[in-house]
């Protein structure tokens, strides 16, 4: 594993022993980003290699208590530097950008500081060190992408005795229970499945090595599972974050001042209002039938040939409307492909993986994951959406949620914007594109679209109330599920799982928090470019990358006036 000291020792001193004039002079603006992405990518390298620069293949972060301060201080050093780092009044782009990485370094700070998070929270780690990006993305050909995944194999145990030791015990039973299904999981992929993906490479030695290497990776997730499970029966620490530092959250990640009196009635009523249009679609839909059987009506309407079909198909129509309606301009050719979701990777029914920005248009893969085999046929039967359903599961993941926003952040003017995505930003943009589309295109479809849609905008609206329930107001694991249940339509297995994000994912609101914030910056933009379309709107929204939505909303509306809800 690579150690990172002695090139941050140097950037750090280059700056302290630098005054703020001398440094105006010696560093302009632009080679002020590209230092800050450079060294940030290089101590991050697993985030390197998400973005596409392979040089870093196979490498870890140094997660030691040491090398998790020395990011910490670095980022302090770039804060310090930001704030005395003098502008041209009339470079507004450069003012901006100075906001956007301010409120990155905030946010990283947030997390790594103040909630501790490599030290406190499992869930910290598990991007990292997912494989993914050399089993999917073909950015290489298969035995060079081989060799990245011995490297990777290599040095997992050193970064899996990292984190275990990095872990402060008791964890909440949640995070604990995350910690031993993930390890599960990998211990299960690394057996059966891993030694499937390269056995077409043609080459003895890195067969061999790749097998030495695969022993070593599956010894270090056996003993991280079975310390999670050692752990578990009593892991019995708080997960709440408290109402302050709660209300820090909502600022330093994503610049918003509220408080959370305010931002629950905000909750409240959209999911009052997600609530009654539910109803009157089901009273159209199935006046017969209770708002649950209803639900349950739309959701045995599967797609023909099953979800991967399905949503294929899908994919080709949404389109078709996006651009026959002028919803947002295709900034790009690129290709999204649509497949099962690899064996390692399926406790979640869908996502997206997009290549990175410093990679030369690689298709993207809209993944979708198959039941469990080991379900009884109704589990399985019951897990795939009804076709309704997943048309909003693909807007939201393709067209237009994040496959096209990545297609836009790529062609930012914003450095910084292609390289760091905001939660609310992303998540919000891509929530929004939901109901978007049934408003502005699919309006006129049968009910059973708007109930498709409500599905979703429910279960997220749940999660914001559940988010400050959780870490708030003592709501328990246990109401949070009813609540999933109850208001929500979901299963209980189902809700089990969302609410159990919630203690570990606490910013998990900044899916109906992002796309209600978007939705009044839109009509406020709207209402004061009388002159400008709704596909203007979207253009312009998009061109930012991925920043906090209040730095858009400043941007797009010449000041900081007005509400954000």
């Amino acid at each position: 594993m690579k150690k990172f000291y002695p090139i941050i020792t140097i950037v750090i001193l280059s700056f302290l022993f630098v005054s703020c004039e001398e440094r105006k002079q010696v560093v302009d603006w632009d080679t002020f980003v590209d230092n800050f992405i450079a060294v940030y990518l290089e101590l991050n390298p697993t985030e390197a290699v998400d973005a596409g620069l392979h040089e870093y293949d196979g490498e870890f972060p140094d997660w030691s208590s040491d090398g998790i301060q020395t990011l910490v201080d670095w980022l302090h050093v770039q804060k310090d530097s930001l704030e005395q780092y003098m502008f041209d009044t009339r470079e507004k782009k450069q003012q901006f950008e100075k906001q956007y990485l301010k409120a990155i370094i905030d946010k990283k700070l947030f997390w790594l500081e103040t909630v501790k998070t490599p030290f406190t929270n499992p869930s910290f780690y598990l991007d990292a060190i997912s494989p993914s990006v050399y089993l999917t993305r073909k950015y290489a050909p298969p035995d060079v992408r081989m060799k990245a995944l011995i490297t990777y194999e290599n040095n997992l145990p050193e970064a899996l005795m990292q984190m275990k030791a990095n872990l402060q015990l008791p964890l909440p039973f949640t995070f604990a229970e995350l910690g031993r299904n993930v390890f599960k999981g990998y211990v299960n992929f690394f057996n059966n499945d891993l030694p499937l993906v390269f056995s077409s490479v043609d080459n003895e030695e890195l067969q061999q090595e790749l097998a030495i290497a695969n022993e070593l990776a599956i010894e270090s997730v056996k003993e991280l599972h079975d310390w999670f499970e050692r752990i578990l029966p009593k892991s019995n620490g708080t997960y709440a974050l408290g109402s302050e530092r709660f209300k820090e959250m909502l600022w330093a990640t994503e610049k918003i001042d509220i408080s959370i009196e305010d931002l629950k009635i905000i909750g409240e009523v959209d999911l009052e209002r997600n609530l009654a249009a539910l109803k009157q679609s089901c009273q159209e839909f199935a006046p017969d039938k209770s708002i649950k059987e209803c639900i349950e009506k739309v959701h045995s309407n599967k797609p023909e040939g099953g979800a991967v079909e399905g949503a294929a198909k899908q994919l080709s129509l949404l389109k078709e409307f996006v651009v026959k309606n002028n919803v947002v301009s295709i900034p790009g050719e690129e290709e999204i492909l649509v497949e099962e979701a690899p064996p390692y990777n399926r406790w979640n029914f869908a996502y997206i993986s997009i290549p990175g920005v410093y990679e030369d248009r690689l298709p993207s893969v809209y993944y979708i994951a198959p039941p469990d085999p080991s379900w009884s046929r109704e589990m399985q039967r019951r897990y795939i959406p009804g076709k309704t359903e997943l048309l909003f599961v693909s807007a939201h993941e393709v067209w237009p949620g994040h496959f096209l926003q990545s297609l836009h952040r790529n062609k930012s003017k914003y450095k910084i914007g292609k390289v760091f995505w905001g939660y609310a930003y992303g998540e919000g943009w891509a929530h929004y594109s939901e109901e978007m589309m049934y408003n502005e295109v699919l309006g006129n479809f049968a009910p059973e679209y708007k109930i498709g849609q409500l599905t979703y905008a429910l279960l997220r609206d749940i999660r914001f109330l559940s988010s400050i329930g959780l870490h708030t107001e003592d709501m328990t694991v246990e109401e949070s599920e009813k609540m999933f249940i109850n208001k929500g339509f979901i299963n209980p297995g189902e809700a089990k799982q969302q609410a159990a994000r919630g203690t570990f994912d606490p910013a998990y609101l900044n899916y109906t928090m992002g796309k209600l914030i978007i939705m009044k910056l839109r009509s406020d933009w709207l209402i004061a470019n009388p002159d400008k379309t709704l596909k203007d709107f979207h253009d312009e929204f998009l061109s930012y990358g991925g920043p906090p939505i209040v730095l858009v909303r400043t941007e797009m509306m010449g000041s900081t006036e007005g509400s954000l809800f």
